[in-house]
């Protein structure tokens, strides 16, 4: 893959990802063929601002789990309606991070 195709594709989704992963992945990405283009552009990429609002506003039914994939958590924070709050109280400060993490391994599954 060219390097302005790359460049556009870390400044639409850079934000999904960690700061610190966008070296790594820019790499990956121009070692890559074309072919695999189509496939990444089309990845669902989850915001992980999207998931800080969700998991405030309705956290407690792990909601916020199932939107990233957790469904293991989801369904634990659900029967124990978010570790009885304190695990939704967690939550609002690792959704982000968590969030960024699913897609970086959506992004590898692609790229590996």
């Amino acid at each position: 893959m060219d390097a302005q195709r790359v460049d556009m594709f870390l400044m639409t989704t850079g934000k999904n990802f960690h700061s610190h992963q966008l070296p790594q992945i820019r790499e990956r990405l121009l070692a890559i063929d074309d072919s695999k283009l189509i496939m990444i552009q089309s990845l669902s990429l989850k915001s992980p601002q999207t998931s800080l609002i969700v998991s405030i506003l309705c956290g407690s039914l792990g909601i916020d789990r199932f939107l990233i994939g957790d469904v293991g958590l989801g369904i634990g924070k659900l029967l124990t309606c978010g570790g009885f709050g304190v695990w939704t109280v967690v939550d609002w400060f690792m959704i982000q991070n968590a969030t960024k993490d699913k897609n970086m391994q959506m992004l590898q599954q692609l790229l590996y």
